[in-house]
């Protein structure tokens, strides 16, 4: 078998270099076995660029390698052929002796290798005596390429503080050079600018913290790193980039107050929640890192606050509670101001935290009369008489002078007055007598005013409660409709009652129920209390006649345990009813109903009938008067008024000829006999506007009624005889005037329709309708 030679050219730097003795020599035989032949490679190495310069562009062919056949006598009856890539062009072959010559530059970076087949043919027979072998031409690198940072300009963040050796950020370069041979693609990293402060390490491009920097000090740096290759020997390219370095803030400088003391004023007239002041303490460190809480230490606590502006980082003193310049005129508080969020690792060098002294002065001012009590409560018995004392207000003037003051009381919206006051003492009496069951509590505003300055004013509310006396009986809750039977017997319970008071009780309500004393003792019923302010009415006799006593009044007397105790008569109705087993309600009203009209049933009944007639002979009287108001000309008018077919829509003119479809009032037959509608109108209106006025004795409009008329005559389709006729003849907006007598100043007195008769037996309903109407009129 025969095995093709691989020939390995290199590019060459100054000699040849031997190839691997696997690619030296190589026998292999023929497939067809009609020759054997061994192939001699020769390898060599050839430098990248081949010329000066890389602008030239064109160059002497240089020798890169030979190929020999075995088989070659030197007879020169061999001729060698090179194929593959570039072969002609870039690689050429000498074909008699085998040697291989390149052409044109080679750029590694671009193609780094060339595979090419090779053959030896018979000059004579173009036959070839070997098999094609197949060899690669690689491509040397040289240093060519600089390095190139791809990701440059470089930003990196690292904490102030960090400890020496900490990573900040990596920079790369590459460079096209082949990193797989020689040292044209090693790069070597260094620090141009930066130090002392960066460090970067060769091989990696690593940049580290050197020593740590305090951000308050400087926050921002600019680093310089070179990238060379050739590992930094020389003549080897180099190229820079720049990264900038932000050091990033931590809490390690604690707040300062700007002063050790400050001083504020406040008047004793400022209402809770009034700025007193601020105090404002400084952090060297940003964001959240000068965050901070202000707080206030000892006593001073309970009279003054203090919040944090979170904006502005400044405290904020406010009034917590009302000062009195008469009471403390100087207040000494300690002001505290800590960072809100604190990192440990600084907590050794000391609290992060400061405190300042504030002192504030009270300021004087006239201030209203101050009441003893914000709210007063007071208490008066209901019925009392008017001018009965209900309590005393007092109020001062808390400055030094010591003013009168001057009492008065808010009334409000009340028309009616219930209290006065003294205004020099605060005295509250009423001016009328109070009802609890009208109104249980009274509340009213007093004020209380400076004599020397009225403008100094301040108020305090009074309520008052109305003391319940037992001035109110009992009484039943409701009107009670309470039946007996006839056939009821004796000891029977037909009502259970009970009672109400409009008196509030301590102890609470309890009633007492019995017969009053003047029906004791000729009764029928009888009441037993059930000692739970309910009692049940009894009869005490059995049997009762609605015709001897239709109802009885039972007087009940009721009894409560207030002081003093008070009672009442209350009158209790029971009707009787004839009942066989149980009251029927409804029943026993009607017959207490008509017991009080004084009628009887059959009476009842004899007044409804008559009424009933009444009302029927009046609508039978209403019914023939509107019959009678119908007109002779509408009673005929409804003989041919069911044929009538009415159109809703109306033209608008002469002008108006796209309105809608007239066709549609034509029958099918007219329209396939007759001109279409379009040629007839345009005809009507050429003979109508020859004249301003048109009218029935007119030849245009006889012509028209002719046409029509022939048209129901012809037409099987057409209505019956005994109908109205509808033409497509235009109304108002045409030159020739409106057919229609609607909205016509003439009367029907001043038309003449005897031309009616002279149409033919089709309208000889409707000329006797008209001829008649007129003589009527006449």
């Amino acid at each position: 078998m025969n095995c093709s030679a691989l020939l390995c050219l290199m590019l060459m730097l100054v000699q040849l270099w031997p190839c691997s003795p696997s690619t030296q020599n190589c026998s292999a035989q023929n497939t067809d076995q009609s020759f054997t032949a061994v192939q001699r490679v020769k390898c060599g190495w050839v430098r990248e660029p081949l010329f000066a310069t890389e602008e030239q562009t064109s160059m002497v062919p240089v020798y890169v390698g030979q190929l020999k056949s075995d088989l070659d006598k030197q007879d020169g009856n061999l001729k060698y052929i090179l194929t593959g890539e570039g072969a002609g062009s870039i690689f050429i072959i000498d074909e008699n002796n085998g040697k291989i010559y390149v052409t044109q530059k080679l750029d590694r970076e671009k193609k780094p290798f060339y595979t090419l087949r090779t053959q030896a043919i018979n000059r004579n027979t173009q036959l070839p005596v070997e098999p094609e072998s197949e060899f690669i031409i690689k491509v040397r690198d040289v240093n060519d390429h600089e390095p190139q940072f791809l990701d440059g300009p470089y930003v990196a963040t690292v904490p102030e503080m960090s400890p020496e050796g900490t990573s900040v950020t990596q920079v790369t370069a590459t460079d096209g050079d082949d990193p797989s041979y020689g040292n044209s693609a090693r790069l070597l990293y260094s620090l141009i600018q930066g130090q002392p402060y960066f460090s970067v390490e060769p091989k990696t491009g690593v940049i580290r913290m050197a020593s740590q920097m305090d951000r308050e000090t400087k926050d921002q740096y600019l680093v310089i790193i070179q990238a060379k290759d050739m590992v930094g020997q020389a003549g080897a390219f180099s190229a820079t980039a720049t990264v900038t370095i932000n050091l990033s803030d931590i809490n390690d400088n604690p707040p300062k107050f700007q002063q050790r003391l400050y001083y504020m004023n406040v008047s004793e007239e400022a209402p809770v929640g009034t700025t007193v002041g601020k105090v404002f303490a400084e952090d060297s460190d940003i964001g959240q890192n000068a965050a901070m809480n202000y707080f206030i230490e000892g006593d001073s606590s309970d009279v003054f606050d203090i919040i944090t502006n979170n904006e502005t980082q400044e405290g904020i003193i406010l009034l917590k509670k009302r000062v009195d310049y008469e009471s403390k005129r100087r207040y000494s508080i300690q002001a505290k101001v800590v960072n809100r969020y604190i990192d440990e690792r600084f907590l050794k060098e000391g609290p992060f935290e400061d405190k300042t002294i504030v002192k504030i002065n009270v300021e004087d001012a006239d201030e209203p009369p101050v009441f003893t009590l914000e709210n007063y409560v007071m208490e008066i018995a209901e019925a009392a008489v008017s001018g009965s004392l209900v309590g005393v207000v007092t109020a001062r003037d808390p400055d030094n002078d010591d003013s009168p003051v001057r009492y008065s009381i808010v009334h409000g919206m009340h028309l009616q007055r219930l209290f006065s006051i003294n205004e020099h003492n605060g005295t509250i009496i009423t001016t009328k007598p109070l009802d609890r069951e009208i109104a249980s509590w009274h509340n009213i505003t007093v004020t209380a005013t400076e004599t020397k300055n009225p403008e100094k004013i301040s108020e305090a509310n009074v309520y008052i409660q109305v003391l319940d006396v037992n001035d109110h009986a009992p009484e039943f809750p409701k009107y009670y409709e309470t039946f007996v039977c006839e056939n009821a017997v004796s000891g029977q319970l037909i009502q259970s009652i009970s009672a109400v008071d409009q008196d509030d009780s301590a102890e609470g309500h309890h009633f007492y129920f019995s017969l009053a004393q003047e029906a004791t003792n000729n009764s029928r019923f009888t009441v037993k209390d059930n000692q739970d302010n309910t009692a049940g009415i009894f009869t005490a006799k059995s049997g009762f006649r609605r015709q001897e006593q239709f109802s009885f009044y039972l007087p009940i007397l009721i009894l409560d345990n207030g002081t003093p105790p008070l009672t009442s008569t209350n009158t209790l109705t029971i009707t009787v009813c004839d009942c066989d087993t149980e009251v029927n309600t409804f029943y026993c009203r009607y017959g207490a109903f008509m017991y009080a009209m004084g009628l009887s049933t059959e009476a009842l009944v004899a007044v409804l009938a008559c009424i009933l007639i009444l009302l029927v002979f009046f609508l039978a009287i209403v019914a023939i008067r509107q019959q009678r108001k119908k007109s002779p000309f509408l009673e005929k008018m409804e003989e041919f008024r069911e044929n009538i077919v009415r159109y809703d829509d109306e033209g608008g003119g002469e002008e108006d000829t796209e309105a809608f479809d007239i066709s549609a009032l034509r029958t099918r037959t007219v329209m396939r006999m007759h001109k279409p509608r379009k040629k007839v109108t345009t005809e009507i209106h050429s003979l109508y506007r020859q004249s301003l006025q048109v009218g029935p004795d007119s030849t245009i409009f006889r012509q028209f009624i002719s046409e029509k008329l022939e048209e129901a005559n012809t037409d099987p389709s057409a209505p019956p005889y005994d109908s109205l006729q509808t033409y497509a003849f235009e109304g108002t907006g045409s030159l020739a005037g409106s057919l229609s007598s609607l909205g016509s100043n003439m009367s029907d007195v001043d038309q003449s329709y005897d031309y009616l008769t002279d149409w033919g037996p089709h309208f000889k309903q409707l000329a006797g309708m008209y001829t008649s109407h007129r003589s009527v009129g006449d």
